[in-house]
């Protein structure tokens, strides 16, 4: 029988452990995949706290750093310390330490938007569709930021769970582990951490080898999921389903009649299955989901069919039609309408 493989389990550091004498970790945040996050204190600037990710090379089925991670991880940390934008956190330092790699950024206080979600579908509640098309605006912000970086950065693990809203009400695009520089001859990808992503926001070309291209059409899938998510109180049906099923992914508006025609037009061109079917860029996105104006040439709007155009406009019409009963019994009963009738 073949040998079945090895699982690594690595162990996160413990509270209190001090890292390149500056760093003492408080707490762990999270472990996933590829490593760990943790909340720590910077010893030289007293009062200032951070988060800490932690690649671990056990996953990879290395027992140490090789030369080829570490050259990539440090490839990537300089990338990710030149970024300045108000909705990702602030990379400040990376080191490497006990054959362990180090980012050091800001921490993001609040709750993230997967705990929010939560929170209101145990309520019976959705989202009000306004305040996350607030949040959706501040991810194309950040997503049109990483992408027109040279080369061009992307995120590959949006999803409610690596969005925090802070107390001043801004969000931020967290956990940079599956990010991927795009070499500019656009010949190959460079990565630190080789992972999937998470399925429900997954396009089915993230799956593939490195041979299969992604390019910001996969960070537009990821988005739209997302979206999908906080607008329905579900994750849609993952890519590898709708496959496979198709015709699994429930339309929003069937979830939650009270989302707009033109966001879910808009979600569900972002969730396309194949790339081509998807806006090309999160401005394109950014179009269809807030205005029409300036569409690139090319792209245009999904048709609705006759019973999302009536769905969506059934309070309109009831009115109209209303309207039109009342003004036929007005003219049937007034005295002008009997005055021109034939006497009996």
């Amino acid at each position: 029988m073949p040998e079945s493989p090895r699982v690594y389990i690595a162990k996160p550091l413990s509270p209190g452990t001090i890292l390149r004498d500056r760093y003492r970790i408080v707490e762990l945040i999270g472990q996933g995949g590829m490593g760990a996050v943790y909340k720590a204190e910077d010893l030289r600037l007293p009062g200032r706290v951070c988060a800490i990710k932690e690649v671990f090379p056990e996953l990879y089925g290395l027992t140490e750093i090789t030369d080829e991670l570490h050259a990539q991880f440090y490839q990537e940390a300089q990338v990710l310390a030149r970024l300045d934008h108000p909705n990702l956190p602030k990379v400040s330092d990376f080191f490497d330490e006990g054959q362990r790699e180090y980012i050091v950024m800001d921490y993001v206080p609040g709750r993230d938007l997967e705990e929010i979600v939560l929170a209101a579908r145990q309520a019976g509640e959705f989202l009000d569709e306004r305040q996350v098309l607030v949040w959706a605006a501040q991810l194309c912000d950040a997503l049109e930021y990483l992408h027109s970086q040279d080369p061009p950065i992307l995120h590959r693990d949006i999803k409610p769970a690596n969005i925090k809203l802070m107390p001043d009400g801004r969000i931020k695009l967290v956990d940079f582990g599956l990010v991927k520089l795009l070499a500019t001859d656009e010949s190959r990808t460079i990565t630190v951490v080789q992972g999937r992503g998470t399925a429900a926001y997954t396009p089915l070309e993230q799956y593939g080898g490195e041979t299969d291209r992604t390019d910001p059409r996969t960070d537009i899938y990821a988005l739209g999921a997302t979206l999908y998510h906080l607008l329905t109180g579900e994750p849609p049906a993952d890519a590898r389903e709708r496959f496979l099923r198709p015709g699994s992914l429930k339309p929003p508006r069937v979830l939650n009649p009270a989302i707009s025609a033109r966001t879910e037009m808009a979600v569900l061109r972002a969730m396309a299955m194949h790339p081509d079917d998807r806006p090309s860029t999160v401005r394109a996105f950014r179009h269809l989901l807030f205005g029409t104006e300036d569409l690139p040439p090319g792209l245009p709007l999904q048709r609705l069919t006759w019973e999302e155009a009536f769905q969506a406009n059934r309070w309109l019409l009831a009115a109209i039609f209303l309207l039109l009963i009342a003004a036929i019994f007005v003219t049937i009963f007034s005295p002008t309408f009997r005055h021109v009738l034939p006497p009996a």
